[in-house]
């Protein structure tokens, strides 16, 4: 049964995330990982990279600093969001699929026997927008839930469904959001969530992508997402979702409220 208020997040349990860049995180789960802190749920994020490679402004955002300030920037992305449990992988950013894959599966073994999570968040084998840093986050995180999870763990991919796609197909090729070929839709009603946010968690979904500036500033200004008027495009952008039934061990999930990913070392 589709999960689709915002009560229900609470039957998802321990929410460990699996991300590959700063703002995966927040663009693909921001609101689902508030609501759930919100309730009393432990939510854990886990990311690969530094993101180090993720500007095209290399003179407003210099590359040799780029590592500390998307640093920083997570860590207060992760403040709003009440989230404060973070692990980083070290991995180099766009170097995903040249690592040791044994290790970086190991790495999340051990997080998830730490955790104990009852669902899993990361990005689907065809990572969301195509990016190589995904598709092996994905690869990686899948193969850690098959070798560690407890019975009854859910694994959930971040999914494009028809009718966001409909919707926010044109801004997002505009922005340059997924690479060639990409992204994979998957049919509206197969999702295990689909998640319409409250005001106020769209608010706190705003505020953590504002505070990863390096990576939103362009789509804040293309859609104007500081307004807080009702019917403003940040509020009709609220959607998380996930592909799949609720009740299955591992479901495709569209987890994302916004209709974009993050652009790190993706464009």
């Amino acid at each position: 049964m589709m999960i689709d208020t915002t009560s229900r997040v609470t039957e998802l349990g321990t929410i460990l995330g699996i991300w590959a860049h700063p703002d995966d995180e927040a663009y693909l789960a921001g609101g689902m990982m508030a609501i759930a802190r919100r309730a009393g749920s432990r939510v854990v994020c886990v990311t690969a990279t530094r993101g180090e490679l993720g500007t095209a402004d290399n003179l407003r955002w210099p590359k040799l600093r780029l590592a500390r300030t998307r640093t920083d920037e997570l860590a207060r992305c992760l403040a709003v969001l009440g989230v404060t449990e973070h692990h980083w992988l070290a991995y180099r950013d766009g170097g995903c699929a040249a690592a040791d894959e044994g290790a970086a599966v190991a790495q999340l073994c051990e997080i998830i026997d730490d955790v104990r999570p009852d669902t899993i968040l990361t990005f689907g084998p065809d990572g969301f927008t195509g990016h190589p840093d995904h598709r092996t986050v994905s690869s990686w995180a899948t193969a850690a839930f098959a070798r560690t999870a407890a019975p009854g763990t859910r694994l959930m991919y971040a999914a494009v469904s028809e009718n966001r796609n409909a919707r926010w197909g044109e801004l997002n090729e505009r922005l340059g959001v997924y690479l060639p070929g990409f992204p994979v839709v998957h049919p509206s009603e197969s999702l295990a969530v689909d998640l319409p946010l409250d005001d106020d968690v769209v608010d706190l979904k705003v505020r953590a992508l504002a505070a990863q500036e390096t990576q939103t500033s362009a789509l804040i200004e293309e859609l104007g997402m500081r307004s807080t008027r009702r019917g403003s495009p940040r509020r009709h952008m609220s959607i998380t979702g996930c592909t799949g039934p609720a009740r299955s061990p591992i479901c495709r999930s569209r987890v994302s409220q916004m209709p974009i990913d993050g652009f790190a070392g993706s464009t």
